[in-house]
C-alpha cells in the first residue's frame, strides 16, 4: 500500500482553527492604537500644563510690568494707563514734591509758609498728576528703548534681567535704572493683575518740582524782615546766646 505524504502550508493552526501567524499580525494595530492615545494624552497634558503655567505668569508683577513697557515702546498712551493707578501715584508723589519744594526754602521756611504749600498741593494735584503720567511714561520709555522695536518675549527677558522685582502678598516693588539714575516702583495687587501705585524716582520728582514753584511763594521775594522770619530768627539768636 502506498502512503501519500501531506505537507500542510497553512502552518499551525490555534484552537479556533486561525494560523498563529495572522494572529499575531493583526496585534501591531491594537499596539500602534495603544502608542497613539498615549502620545495624544502627552501632547494634550503638556499643553494644559504650559497654558496654566501661562495662566498663572499673566497674574505676576512681571507680567504688568513687561505689559507697562511694551505699551510705553509702543507709545500707547491707553494701554499704559491701565498698568497704573494714577491718581494713587499722583497723590504719592505730590507728598514727596511738598518735601522738596518746602526745603528750597532753607532757612526762609518755617510754619506759615509751610501752610501756604500745604494749601497750594491740592489745586496743584491736576498738574502734578498729569506731569506724573507724562514723566513716568516717558522714563519707561528711555527704559526700553533700543535701535530696533523689542518683541513682547524680549521685554519679558529685558524685564527678568534688569529690574530686580520682590513680592510680599499682595504688594510687591520693582527696582532697575533709567537713563543712569535708579528708580522704584510699588505695585499693588488689582484682581488677577497688578497695578503700579507709587513711584520713586528724585529726577522724575526734581522735573515736577521745577514746574510747580512758580505757583509757591517766592523764595526771594520773602523779606528777611518779615513777621514770616522773625520765629526762625528767634531760634537762631537764642542759640547763639
Amino acid at each position: 500500500m502506498r502512503q501519500r505524504i501531506v505537507i500542510n502550508l497553512e502552518g499551525p493552526k490555534t484552537e479556533g482553527g486561525r494560523p498563529a501567524v495572522a494572529r499575531k499580525r493583526r496585534r501591531w494595530p491594537r499596539v500602534l492604537a495603544v502608542l497613539m492615545l498615549v502620545v495624544v494624552i502627552g501632547v494634550v497634558g503638556a499643553g494644559v500644563g504650559g497654558f496654566l503655567s501661562w495662566r498663572h505668569f499673566q497674574s505676576t508683577p512681571t507680567y504688568t510690568m513687561a505689559l507697562m513697557l511694551n505699551a510705553a515702546q509702543s507709545n500707547d498712551a491707553a494701554e499704559f494707563q491701565k498698568q497704573i493707578d494714577d491718581e494713587e501715584i499722583a497723590k504719592n508723589v505730590a507728598a514727596k514734591v511738598n518735601q522738596k519744594a518746602a526745603a528750597r526754602y532753607g532757612y526762609a521756611l518755617n510754619s506759615s509758609i509751610q501752610q501756604q504749600i500745604d494749601n497750594a498741593m491740592p489745586s496743584l494735584l491736576p498738574r502734578v498728576k498729569q506731569a506724573v503720567n507724562d514723566e513716568f511714561f516717558n522714563a519707561m520709555k528711555a527704559f526700553v528703548a533700543a535701535p530696533e522695536k523689542r518683541s513682547f518675549i524680549t521685554i519679558l527677558g529685558a524685564v527678568r534681567s534688569l529690574l530686580t522685582i520682590t513680592q510680599a502678598g499682595d504688594s510687591a516693588k520693582a527696582t532697575g535704572t533709567v537713563s543712569g539714575h535708579n528708580i522704584e516702583m510699588t505695585l499693588r495687587r488689582d484682581g488677577n493683575a497688578w497695578k503700579v501705585i507709587d513711584v520713586k524716582d528724585d529726577a522724575i520728582v526734581q522735573r515736577i518740582v521745577d514746574s510747580v514753584m512758580k505757583d509757591l511763594p517766592a523764595i526771594g521775594g520773602i523779606d528777611a524782615n518779615s513777621p514770616l522770619l522773625k520765629p526762625s530768627q528767634r531760634r537762631r539768636s537764642s542759640r547763639g546766646r
